[in-house]
């Protein structure tokens, strides 16, 4: 059992920064990939970011490439997301995921992951 808490989120305008933050308790491990999903009202999960805590390794989606940075302090169980050069079209619900260890490849579909935070709401304004 996982439980993962996102904070961080908010009001922010477009071309300004955030960062959220998702703190793991429960049994956690350090093999364990660790990503970061959006959800606008209507719209599907998408795929923003993932991170391998052991190693470090990242992905992440077309659209947040070279905007944001995925990273890990694994002694504070603890995964980062750094949002720069935001836009409205960032607006959206954002949740931290944890997939169980054994993949190769980084996964990308919500599917994919076993334990789902509660969601932090980022709004972007024009």
């Amino acid at each position: 059992q996982v439980q993962l808490v996102e904070s961080g989120g908010g009001l922010v305008q477009a071309g300004g920064s955030l960062r959220l933050s998702c703190a793991a308790s429960g049994r956690t491990c350090s093999r364990y990939v660790m990503g970061w999903f959006r959800q606008a009202p209507g719209k599907e999960r998408d795929f923003v970011a993932v991170i391998r805590l052991s190693g470090g390794s990242t992905k992440y989606a077309d659209s947040v490439k070279g905007r944001f940075t995925i990273s890990r302090d694994n002694a504070k169980n603890t995964v980062y997301l750094q949002m720069n050069s935001l836009n409205p079209e960032d607006t959206a619900v954002y949740f931290c995921a944890a997939d169980r260890p054994g993949s190769f490849l980084l996964p990308t579909d919500p599917g994919d992951y076993d334990y789902w935070g509660q969601g932090t709401q980022v709004t972007v304004s024009s």
